[in-house]
């Protein structure tokens, strides 16, 4: 998260806030909870970073047709352009990390996230 945040220092961005506006950059809004988990992030720590994103006209939170009592966690259009900067700078990071490896590396390590995914879930 560290090199992250310095390659996308002129968003003016914590490293918490940068994860969060990448766990919504696939434009889906998610409940608080989902996106604590998807963070990995405490409910007390995201509650303080959506208000500075909120402030800061990046989300919304607005309640689910249905169901005033769950909040949905949604991008405005300045939030959808700060994640989709940090979306593209990922894919980057990504790339340039894994250029070097054999494909059957890259499949291993594939594998191994989405079983530490699973084991978390």
């Amino acid at each position: 998260m560290q090199i992250l945040a310095a390659r996308l220092v002129d968003l003016d961005l914590t490293a918490s806030e940068i994860n969060v506006l990448a766990n919504l950059a696939d434009g889906r809004g998610r409940t608080i909870s989902e996106l604590g988990a998807a963070a990995g992030t405490r409910p007390t720590t995201l509650t303080s970073v959506l208000d500075r994103l909120e402030r800061r006209g990046h989300i919304t939170r607005g309640a689910r047709p249905g169901d005033r009592r769950v909040v949905v966690i949604e991008l405005t259009a300045s939030g959808r352009l700060a994640a989709g900067t940090i979306r593209q700078t990922l894919a980057e990071l990504e790339e340039r990390a894994l250029a070097d490896l054999p494909a059957e590396s890259i499949a291993g390590f594939h594998i191994v996230l989405r079983a530490l995914a699973e084991v978390s879930a």
